[in-house]
């Protein structure tokens, strides 16, 4: 399938790739990467084959590299483009830009330069993996990349303990188990985790378990690849029903249903939506005592 030019208004365009899948592009950043008067990449050689692979032609248009290396005057004439009335499409080697990326510091100038941002969302490794985990996806926290440094590390770590959402981070595949060692010592060997690899690629692999099960496994072995480590929420070991129950009747005496399971919810590290549905039910439920 070949992509035409279209008209493009100015403005930067921050524009989502695959982070496997060639096919898993976006028709409007296809649109957008055949259209825009200056492309901007972290990685010029992938974005160029990602163009090949699609039908979309450079046709003479600009192909800049911008990277952890490039210097804020580059990020301003990447401005200066769009004050100059072009539009410039910014993609990164994989993903969405500005997640974990150097394009977050264009993003800051252009925001500050009050120039118009647009995004052509897509794919994103950090949505792929809590997707595929198995662990609770209605609160999660983003980490990215911790610190190579070991107490710079085991500090984040520790500061992230108790935090009542599903932890997500990136990590070097060289350095995945001393990640893992270093999450089971600190937050514990029985949260549960999930390990992925590789994903939406050939040799996707995705690993559930507790850390100290996911821990031993990984510990030996030598990983190629992308790497996403997730780690389920504080307090996600089982909780009794009667605990459960307890806390909603206590909290139900002085609130709203809604602040009632919310308060519960987080006071156990529980999905609010689980917590919400006992008290309707227990609120429907007849009192002890009377006829049914």
């Amino acid at each position: 399938m070949n992509f035409s030019p279209r008209p493009l208004t100015a403005g930067l365009y921050f524009v989502s790739t695959p982070i496997g899948t060639a096919r898993d592009i976006t028709l409007r950043a296809l649109d957008i990467l055949a259209s825009a008067d200056v492309i901007a990449a972290e990685d010029t050689r992938t974005a160029k084959k990602l163009m090949d692979i699609h039908g979309v032609a450079i046709n003479g248009r600009q192909l800049i590299a911008f990277h952890d290396h490039s210097t804020e005057k580059m990020a301003e004439r990447l401005i200066q483009n769009v004050k100059d009335g072009q539009s410039v499409a910014y993609v990164s080697e994989a993903g969405t830009p500005l997640v974990a990326d150097p394009g977050y510091e264009l993003g800051v100038i252009a925001a500050r330069a009050d120039v118009p941002i647009h995004a052509a969302p897509g794919a994103s490794a950090v949505l792929a993996a809590l997707t595929v985990s198995g662990l609770p996806t209605d609160r999660f926290c983003f980490i990215g990349f911790l610190p190579t440094q070991k107490s710079q590390r085991a500090t984040q770590i520790a500061e992230l303990r108790d935090l009542p959402m599903t932890l997500i981070f990136y990590e070097a595949p060289g350095r995945v188990s001393e990640l893992l060692a270093n999450l089971c010592d600190i937050l514990g060997a029985e949260r549960q985790a999930t390990v992925c690899r590789e994903l939406t690629k050939k040799f996707e692999e995705v690993s559930r378990g507790t850390l100290g099960e996911l821990n031993d496994a990984f510990q030996k072995r030598r990983l190629k690849g992308e790497v996403v480590v997730l780690v389920g929420r504080a307090g996600m070991t089982a909780i009794a029903d009667e605990d459960i129950q307890m806390a909603l009747q206590d909290a139900l005496q002085n609130m709203r249903i809604k602040d009632a399971a919310t308060l519960v919810a987080g006071a156990m590290g529980l999905p609010r939506r689980q917590v919400y549905q006992r008290a309707l039910d227990m609120k429907s439920e007849p009192d002890e005592g009377t006829n049914p």
